[in-house]
């Protein structure tokens, strides 16, 4: 039934595209109010261990580090999550006048011309590379290495602005990859293209590049990316990487990148030719859900990964950052942003793999869910009553070390050691990974006031508590638990029109809970020993040894050698 007590609002509709699902969220123009959300998970979720055969006819094994999905999953979001959104809104969606997306990144998408997927090409499904390379696909480590070693041989002027170190996330790298293992398909590519632009050619049938995800993960700086000399150094025949596969038209954000097509309003139920605005990650975005459009408020998007992105009125060079931008987050500031690779995703895979039975019938005994469980014993401990320290590095390091050939550790464990200690740990270690990413943007000149969360993970007090005693920072809580989704839909707006920028837009439609938690004193001098042990293992195992780096080596060596028995055998 729809709503009729607000006969004169406008409506606008964010779509969030996380790693696992996609959310959208159908938000009142004049107050920011949402008032229905729709979530959609992928079909095929993220594809790590092989290509399935109902996508490539036979079953294509994929080597390790690797992270694929399905671009077609991310259509069906907009035919299944958005009718739902404004079904559950109770509104009439002719008054919906806008639509916007946001995206994880630096998720990749290989195209032809038209931007059909080259997985959707016949006879291209059962060849990997053809398919979305998600944001936390790893298997171009190798390429990163050699961009980052001929950058600093070069002394290229754009490799400090992000850190000094380009990751294996990013655009090149994983282009790169495609140019070295499969060149024949990618002299079929046409375009290389950024998920959260790709979904907006789908919405509008324009294909305009996002500020945000050229400026960091396309290495865009000063109105350039790497040179065609850079490129050719880099790999002989690979210079015209950007002029052939990645240059394209720039779209600011909150900018209109066109009108809803005939097809995309059949999708969403939504009326053809209503604004689209141009594309946007889902950290970036979310600033403004969270009203963080000023200097000095850093804003972590807590999910399976956390990026931390702030404002600040200064250009700094912040070793290990994973990028500053013009404009990058709001026009007229400096966006910066960094992260870590590995955050829930860390607390799920420890759920799955690392608690006795006994732990999951207690949890079912008492109503909880195991994570609940694990939280509520751990939560019973004295700050370091578990004599353990971890490095949250189970996918690798994002900032400062910039490096995705770096594993997950734990020491100290004894006998004694149960799964709520452990669990702990991995707690405490993704909030000192925080610190060492807030300390070194303090001691680079970008000074951190305010740490501003949203995503999940909000919810679990114990973390965010350690978090704000861990960082000595008042912690306040994005007021939406569709953080991302609501950023998209306050940029939907401008690109309506409604507004005239985002911070005006922000200002009225953001929403935050300031300081829900403070630091604690006493517990933060608890917590400075075990951090002062996490940076010693951090620069033991992230920059004095390669241990972990020669582990990855082995374990692909031995996994290749597996696959090659098996492909024997056969």
């Amino acid at each position: 039934m729809i709503d009729q007590s607000h006969t004169d609002e406008h409506y606008v509709v964010g779509v969030d595209y996380g790693t696992l699902s996609g959310r959208a969220v159908v938000v009142r123009v004049s107050d920011g109010a949402e008032l229905g959300t729709g979530v959609h998970p992928y079909p095929h979720a993220v594809l790590e261990r092989a290509v399935p055969a109902d996508l490539a006819g036979t079953e294509v094994p994929l080597p390790p580090e690797w992270a694929l999905q399905v671009p077609e999953d991310y259509r069906e979001v907009l035919r299944v999550a958005v009718p739902q959104a404004v079904e559950a809104a109770g509104i009439d969606p002719a008054r919906v006048i806008g639509i916007a997306t946001d995206f994880t990144a630096c998720t990749m998408v290989p195209t032809l011309a038209d931007g059909t997927p080259l997985n959707e090409v016949d006879g291209l499904a059962d060849r990997p590379h053809a398919y979305v390379k998600l944001w936390k696909h790893h298997a171009a480590q190798a390429q990163a290495d050699r961009i980052n070693a001929l950058a600093r041989t070069r002394g290229e002027t754009w490799l400090p602005r992000y850190g000094g170190l380009i990751s294996s996330e990013w655009e090149f790298a994983k282009g790169l990859q495609v140019f070295e293992e499969d060149p024949a398909l990618y002299d079929r590519m046409e375009h290389w293209v950024e998920a959260a632009d790709w979904i907006v050619w789908q919405l509008c049938g324009t294909y305009v590049r996002n500020a945000c995800t050229a400026g960091y993960k396309g290495i865009r700086q000063d109105g350039a990316y790497p040179s065609p000399e850079f490129l050719t150094a880099l790999a002989p025949g690979f210079g015209d990487f950007v002029a052939d596969k990645l240059e394209h038209r720039i779209g600011a954000l909150g900018e209109k990148a066109g009108t809803l097509t005939a097809e995309a309003a059949a999708w969403t139920g939504l009326t053809e030719g209503i604004a689209v605005a141009v594309g946007n990650v889902d950290a970036h975005v979310t600033a403004p859900a969270a009203q963080a459009v000023g200097s000095g408020q850093m804003v972590a998007i807590m999910g399976t990964s956390t990026c931390h992105v702030m404002n600040a009125e200064v250009l700094r060079e912040v070793p290990g950052m994973c990028g500053v931008v013009d404009g990058g987050i709001v026009d007229g500031l400096w966006g910066y942003e960094a992260g870590q690779s590995g955050v829930g995703d860390i607390f799920g895979w420890f759920t799955e793999h690392g608690v006795p039975a006994s732990y999951t019938q207690a949890a079912a005994v008492a109503g909880e869910s195991v994570h609940e469980h694990l939280t509520r014993l751990a939560a019973q401990q004295e700050i370091g009553e578990h004599g353990l320290v971890a490095l949250d590095w189970h996918s690798g390091n994002r900032s400062v070390l910039v490096d995705h050939e770096l594993s997950g550790l734990v020491v100290g464990q004894t006998l004694a050691t149960r799964a709520e200690d452990v669990y702990r740990a991995l707690l405490e270690a993704t909030a000192f990974g925080t610190r060492v990413i807030v300390e070194t943007f303090r001691d680079s000149g970008v000074p951190v006031e305010e740490f501003i969360v949203a995503g999940g993970l909000a919810k679990n007090a114990l973390l965010m508590q350690v978090y704000a005693d861990v960082t000595r920072l008042p912690l306040s809580i994005i007021d939406s638990e569709q953080g991302p989704a609501l950023g998209s839909a306050i940029h939907a707006a401008v690109a309506a029109g409604a507004y005239g920028d985002v911070p005006t837009a922000a200002k009225q439609m953001g929403k935050v809970r300031r300081h829900v938690y403070v630091p604690d004193e006493a517990r933060a001098a608890a917590y400075d020993p075990l951090f002062e042990q996490y940076v010693a293992l951090h620069d033991h195992f992230g920059r004095a040894t390669t241990t972990m780096r020669r582990l990855k080596a082995i374990r692909r060596d031995a996994v290749a050698r597996r696959s090659s028995g098996k492909a024997a055998r056969a």
